[in-house]
């Protein structure tokens, strides 16, 4: 049985002439139609009530469920489930209550025009969102397909990768596709100077010199990448902590004691829309631990001002959780309680009375226990030698 009473249908810039004659006959015989200025335009032929985007928008969900039993049509651009309002919307009414016409998205219309595989395209977002989110995907010869939102956003992608050394880097802007109006711009980072429509997608295909900044999205960075005052978790520890993390797409970390933001920056890296939360006290430390999210490519690093176990209470449960400074028990027990189901906790111990606690709860607790000692090749006069760095024990186990 069909319980779906709420459509919401892709629209392109060929507005009611491209779409299936079955949607087409959805939009026609609709009671209330959903959608902004530019999704009226395209179906204007068509009588129906007509409601814009809510303000603030996410009243939208509320207005929708009060027009159950009558014909609801919402309107979106090409696929509506691609970087669109109805996953927004699909994550709160259910599924079987809603059907979906999806028309060519724009990433599929872009990438025909390059002639590019769309398997092999990094397919991304700054639509609403902040530009230095792409940061961690630009990467010698990768290619990149770009929801843009204003005029002025292909400008503030070719600095960005001009600034990292990809200015030769192909650029191309499409604006209208598919329709009458279809604009196409050329050029390179380092020389763009177009003046594009807004609401743009945008190609590029990486290019390297030289001296290019390459951030590989896998853990690990190099310690000189991030502002610190010295008290950071190091490169190679940073990177055995986050392959006991295990950072997953959509997962939440809690960073404890964040400092420079290092573990919930590369944690956010290297995972599609993972999100983290950075706990610190100090002021200093949480300023720079935001800057480093930026010049990373992790605005979305959310930091949270304090000291576990109380800056923990009215936080979202997390996947994973990274004690690495200040552990007590009390931080130990509240965040053991908070972790989800098959989580991960892991916490870096450098003083004695932190390993003699970690000692305490592996015995009560289980997991796995490892001592990292790394040494690092230095200038000793005129010869090289290693200069051992202060050894790590870590402890790390599963919620089960």
């Amino acid at each position: 049985m069909d319980d779906s009473w709420l459509h919401i249908v892709g629209i392109g810039q060929d507005g009611m002439t491209g779409l299936s004659p079955s949607a087409k006959e959805v939009v026609e015989s609709a009671e209330i139609i959903i959608g902004g200025d530019r999704h009226h335009r395209l179906s204007n032929a068509v009588t129906a009530e007509r409601i814009s985007w809510p303000s603030p928008f996410s009243d939208l969900i509320d207005q929708l469920v009060s027009y159950r039993g009558r014909r609801v049509v919402v309107l979106a651009t090409g696929d509506p489930l691609w970087y669109s309002v109805g996953a927004r919307i699909g994550r709160t009414i259910p599924p079987e209550q809603i059907t979906y016409h999806p028309q060519l998205s724009a990433f599929q219309l872009a990438a025909a025009r390059m002639g590019w595989s769309l398997a092999d395209v990094e397919t991304l977002t700054v639509h609403g969102r902040p530009v230095e989110q792409m940061i961690p995907f630009i990467q010698p010869g990768q290619r990149l397909l770009v929801l843009t939102t204003g005029e002025e956003t292909p400008a503030r992608i070719a600095e960005i990768l001009t600034e990292r050394g990809f200015g030769s880097s192909a650029m191309t802007a499409f604006a209208s596709m598919g329709g009458d109006g279809e604009q196409r711009f050329d050029g390179t980072a380092s020389g763009w100077a177009h003046r594009v429509p807004a609401f743009n997608t945008l190609a590029v295909h990486c290019a390297a010199t030289s001296d290019a900044s390459l951030l590989p999205r896998i853990a690990g960075l190099s310690d000189d990448l991030f502002e610190h005052d010295g008290l950071m978790t190091k490169q190679e520890v940073r990177a055995v902590t986050l392959a006991k993390l295990m950072p997953m797409r959509d997962a939440l970390l809690w960073d404890i004691g964040t400092g420079c933001g290092s573990v919930a920056i590369e944690w956010m890296r290297s995972a599609r829309e993972a999100k983290a939360v950075g706990i610190d006290s100090n002021a200093a430390r949480r300023a720079i631990a935001l800057r480093n999210a930026v010049t990373l490519g992790t605005p979305g690093l959310q930091i949270v001002e304090g000291r576990a176990p109380e800056a923990l209470r009215n936080l979202d449960a997390p996947d994973a959780v990274f004690i690495g400074g200040g552990l007590a028990a009390d931080v130990f027990d509240a965040a053991w309680a908070a972790l989800r189901p098959l989580g991960r906790l892991v916490a870096n111990a450098v003083t004695l009375e932190t390993e003699a606690l970690l000692l305490k709860l592996h015995g009560r607790h289980g997991g796995q226990l490892v001592r990292i000692a790394v040494s690092r090749a230095s200038p000793v006069g005129e010869v090289t030698g290693w200069r051992p760095q202060m050894p790590v024990t870590q402890w790390s186990l599963v919620k089960r």
